[in-house]
């Protein structure tokens, strides 16, 4: 998991997994391993988006409402997480979406 935090390739730890900010590389430049193993496999990258997004704007807007008292900034900053926390976040939720998928389903060095 720690590989997925650098966005580094899950199976060897040394090739990038990016091509700037939007690109995911195909394969991995030092072993040879493709990084997704089929039509559609990110698809669990937008769950881990999903999730952390909807926990902390949950927790923001009542942390705000209730221990500020300001339900106008509670409810701006939540808005202000929803729409920019999944652009920041997308490089590390495809990678930590590998990540946990080649801990579950190790896969070997080509």
């Amino acid at each position: 998991m720690l590989r997925g935090l650098r966005l580094r390739c899950p199976v060897c730890g040394q090739g990038r997994l990016f091509d700037g900010w939007w690109k995911t590389r195909t394969h991995c430049t030092e072993c040879g391993v493709p990084f997704a193993r089929e039509p559609g496999f990110y698809l669990g990258a937008i769950y881990i988006s999903y999730g952390l997004t909807a926990v902390v704007a949950s927790a923001l807007y009542l942390g705000l409402r209730f221990g500020a008292g300001n339900e106008r900034a509670a409810f701006w900053a939540s808005i202000g997480w929803t729409l920019f926390f999944p652009l920041l976040f997308f490089r590390h939720a495809r990678s930590l979406w590998l990540a946990f998928d080649e801990l579950c389903d190790p896969r070997t060095k080509n």
